[in-house]
């Protein structure tokens, strides 16, 4: 395979390990506290996990551990978009698992979880894993958004599990992902199968996190990676001084990374989609706000800037969000007959059938949007009929409709200015990078950490690593049950376990800070230019975590 020098570099760092998790295994324990409940709906979520509900937190510390040389078999599966650092945390679960005992196997599931339905895996070596080891990607296996929780396929992942062996398995997924985990692990117990299932967190949208998983990995890496980029358009707009360049960032369901390049590059205006949510801003509200920004920076001469866009910003406005909602439905369920609309040609005849089968509210929100984007609302919906918000271009409806304002107020001789607009979206971008060197440990210790968990006989549970926000020295590690975090939501209208979604809170230190400076940065030019994500140096430039983590600990 050809490597390029970067990466034949990065074969020889060796990822740093939390104090509890270094030494003879012999020594390490896992110790456990008080019964947990779940953040919500106790009640229904003990009855469906009877099994596993309420177990208690665990803690890794020292101790004398008569289990760690015994031989397992373990399958490792990667679930769901990719995020950097994936690649490490099988290299600590193969590590660790090595080190209890060298007869022991790692089984990886080829493309995700359908590799585990299917029984199809590929036996991890040294040889293998030496190949990928501080790299990006998930390449090394593949992966997949299949589901485990059907009824045939959890009997199907019993049988691959008897045929093979298999001890225990590792999910490497987010909310969605871990709460299959649980649901594989109470499936397990109740019919008896010796198998335990411990999950670890990942999902560089940085929306699984809480008390006990204070980052997801993955995050670290993208937002640096965003934020050079954003960096390197905030110093070529102030080159230039001619464009306006409006930045859409993944993240649909939460603005974490959005917020975290706002801290790092200083941009003119970065929207956050809880708050336009919080404050019901209406799509009007919240373009007269950006268009107010580009206004005053031309009152200055300054025509050109930087704004961050979340990729979920559309559906946190709530008469846009109730739009898509409602056009999900009949779209889904068409109501005159199969494909009624997908035979309809021309945008006129497609709105006039719109008008019969949405309320009166949605319709004139529908209307007023430009012609590309109710074109998108039509045309990218998945296989269920759903639109997909994800391939919306956000960031070019904010642009049209803010030209649209300035031409109004430019007419009332409210604005003088020139705007001219680039539209850009980081997504992919970020998700395969060379994880950053606090990725690089973080999932490394999550991946080590999850053998110790199944060394001492747990299931269900989350691989914890704390204190992230100090030196690795200071690490410490545990496991958290995945049922702890989980609450009812309502999916495909039926109630559904799982993992509650951690959002940008508006009262926490980092959304405060962004605030702090929100006006001073609206006006000035005070772009910072982060660079490249640093591998070599001094530990207080290439070891640091992000500075929402920062934040949220100090």
């Amino acid at each position: 395979m050809a490597i390029s020098a970067l990466q034949k570099a990065r074969y020889s760092y060796t990822p740093k390990l939390p104090p509890a998790l270094r030494g003879d295994l012999n020594q390490i324990t896992v110790t456990l506290g008080a019964a947990t409940q779940s953040v919500a709906n106790q009640k229904e979520l003990k009855e469906l996990f009877a099994n596993t509900y309420g177990a208690p937190v665990a803690t890794v510390g020292s101790g004398k551990n008569p289990d760690a040389g015994k031989k397992l078999t373990l399958a490792v599966v990667l679930s769901g978009g990719q995020a950097p650092g994936g690649h490490n945390v099988i290299a600590g679960l193969y590590d660790g698992l090595k080190k209890g005992n060298k007869a022991s196997k790692l089984l990886g599931a080829k493309g995700g979880p359908k590799g585990l339905i299917d029984g199809s895996f590929t036996e991890i070596t040294d040889s293998f894993m030496d190949e990928y080891r501080n790299t990006g990607g998930f390449d090394m296996i593949g992966s997949g958004r299949d589901k485990i929780e059907k009824p045939e396929d959890l009997e199907k992942v019993v049988a691959v599990v008897k045929k093979h062996g298999i001890d225990g398995v590792v999910i490497i997924g987010g909310d969605d992902s871990n709460t299959n985990a649980a649901v594989l692990a109470e499936y397990f117990k109740a019919n008896k199968v010796p198998a335990n299932v411990v999950g670890c967190p990942k999902t560089i949208d940085g929306d699984l996190k809480n008390e006990h998983i204070e980052t997801s990995f993955g995050f670290d890496t993208a937002a640096k990676t965003y934020s050079e980029l954003i960096g390197n358009i905030g110093r070529d707009a102030n080159s230039a001084k001619k464009y306006w360049h409006f930045i859409k960032l993944m993240g649909r369901s939460a603005s974490h990374i959005t917020l975290e390049c706002g801290l790092q590059t200083q941009p003119n205006l970065t929207l956050i989609g809880e708050e336009v949510a919080a404050k019901k801003f209406t799509l009007d509200q919240i373009i007269e706000q950006v268009a107010s920004v580009v206004a005053k920076r031309a009152e200055k001469g300054m025509n050109f800037g930087v704004i961050l866009v979340p990729e979920g910003l559309i559906e946190f406005i709530p008469e846009v969000g109730a739009l898509i909602g409602q056009l999900s439905d009949v779209l889904a369920h068409d109501h005159d007959g199969p494909q009624a609309f997908e035979k309809l040609t021309g945008l006129d005849a497609q709105i006039g059938w719109l008008e019969k089968n949405l309320t009166a509210a949605n319709v004139a929100v529908l209307k007023s949007l430009p012609t590309d984007i109710q074109r998108q609302l039509f045309l990218d919906r998945d296989s269920h009929g759903n639109v997909q918000v994800s391939l919306i271009e956000t960031e070019k409806l904010v642009i049209e409709l803010v030209k649209r304002k300035l031409k109004t107020w430019a007419a009332e001789g409210k604005y003088k200015g020139k705007f001219a607009a680039l539209s850009h979206f980081f997504g992919y971008e970020g998700r395969c990078a060379f994880p950053s060197n606090f990725d690089a440990d973080y999932c490394y210790s999550l991946g080590f950490n999850a053998f110790v968990l199944f060394n001492a006989g747990l299931t269900g549970y989350l691989s914890s690593i704390k204190n992230t926000h100090k030196a690795a020295e200071k690490w410490t590690a545990g496991g958290v049950p995945i049922t702890m975090m989980m609450n009812l939501e309502q999916r495909h209208g039926k109630p559904k376990p799982v993992i509650k979604k951690a959002l940008v809170e508006l009262d926490g230190r980092p959304f405060k800070e962004l605030v702090k400076h929100r006006d001073a940065w609206a006006i000035e030019t005070a772009y910072l230019f982060p660079g490249a994500i640093q591998y070599y140096g001094p530990a207080e430039v290439c070891d640091q975590p992000t500075k929402t983590l920062l934040l949220e600990k100090s």
